[in-house]
């Protein structure tokens, strides 16, 4: 049980320090503190209602494992270095696929809906 206490405070730590020092990181949570409202009223059964939120939530880690990778990147080479540059425009492209799932989900639920 420590082990799990101790797994959950790391992640909160990760969680507010992502919160408080990168931009993209603050947007998703806002779309995640907006979209789970909406998505229960826009979510037609259950299972369509929790698609939307782990779309925002699939969005949000992919998020922190870019910055992740950024931060670990900027600290092993601080100059500019075309293998990292590459590397951290790999991570981009990760976090731009979930985001493009999430709208895809979203999309899907709206046409749904309104259908």
């Amino acid at each position: 049980m420590n082990a799990l206490v101790l797994a959950f405070l790391n992640s909160w730590r990760g969680l507010r320090h992502g919160a408080r020092t990168e931009r993209a990181v603050r947007q998703e949570l806002v779309l995640l503190a907006l979209g789970v409202p909406v998505a229960l009223l826009l979510g037609a059964t259950l299972w369509v209602r929790v698609a939307l939120m782990v779309s925002l939530l699939l969005m949000l880690a992919a998020e922190f494992l870019n910055t992740a990778v950024e931060k670990l990147c900027d600290h092993v080479h601080p100059g500019h270095h075309p293998m990292i540059g590459t590397v951290k425009d790999l991570a981009s492209a990760g976090t731009f696929m979930a985001q493009v799932a999430a709208l895809l989900v979203w999309v899907a639920a709206l046409i749904e809906r309104l259908g």
